[in-house]
């Protein structure tokens, strides 16, 4: 009995683990899609528009949730996007993004 409780409860951590990598990979995907986005609508390509991803994805980093990426893209678009539209995008970019990670 002890056995199969124990062997439950690794496999649960294990379900807990992979779940928190695919939540971070998921998180990571949406912020570079947004920022291609909002890249694109900067007028950024090539070099430029990598280091503006890169950017984009360490302020995924400074708090925990989308909300800091949410803030750094809106100040980055002011006049060209308010936060809504900013927010609006972001949601179907989660969306996208749980796709992309789901498909591999």
């Amino acid at each position: 009995m002890t056995t199969t409780f124990n062997d439950r409860e690794r496999a649960f951590e294990a379900k807990f683990v992979r779940d928190a990598a695919d939540d971070f990979k998921v998180s990571a995907r949406c912020a570079k899609l947004m920022a291609q986005w909002a890249g694109a609508l900067l007028g950024k390509s090539g070099p430029e528009l990598d280091a503006y991803v890169a950017d984009v994805i360490i302020a995924d980093f400074k708090e925990a949730g989308c909300d800091d990426v949410v803030q750094k893209v809106s100040a980055d678009l002011a006049g060209k996007a308010d936060e809504a539209t900013v927010r609006a995008k972001m949601g179907e970019l989660l969306i996208e993004a749980k796709r992309q990670i789901a498909a591999g």
